[in-house]
């Protein structure tokens, strides 16, 4: 990913024109292992920092992600949704889980 890219909390954050968009690293997928089962946010939720993003099963172990930035939810990834595999995809920018606007940018800066 060349774009500028904020790593926190084996997230990574990117500034997209439809928004803030939200992923797993490539460290995270690895730790996990994976991926079996993923309970994804919902389009229109509005989120606080620290809150729950996305619980995840996979063979090593349960997690679940809080959202590094507050925001309203505008999309998920629907693919991943449908098949969990695509947030183990080596393209860690295809393993994203949501965009959010409504983003303090204040708070993403101080993280």
């Amino acid at each position: 990913m060349a774009e500028e890219v904020k790593i926190i909390d084996s997230l990574w954050i990117l500034k997209t024109d439809a928004g803030y968009k939200i992923g797993l690293t490539n460290e995270a997928q690895e730790d996990l292992g994976n991926i079996t089962f993923a309970t994804m946010p919902k389009v229109g939720q509005k989120l606080q920092k620290g809150d729950s993003l996305i619980e995840l099963e996979a063979e090593k172990a349960v997690s679940e992600f809080s959202t590094p930035i507050s925001g309203t939810i505008v999309a998920i990834n629907e693919a991943a949704e449908q098949d969990t595999s695509v947030l183990d995809d080596a393209d860690q920018k295809n393993a994203w889980i949501a965009i959010l606007t409504d983003v303090d940018e204040a708070e993403l800066n101080q993280a």
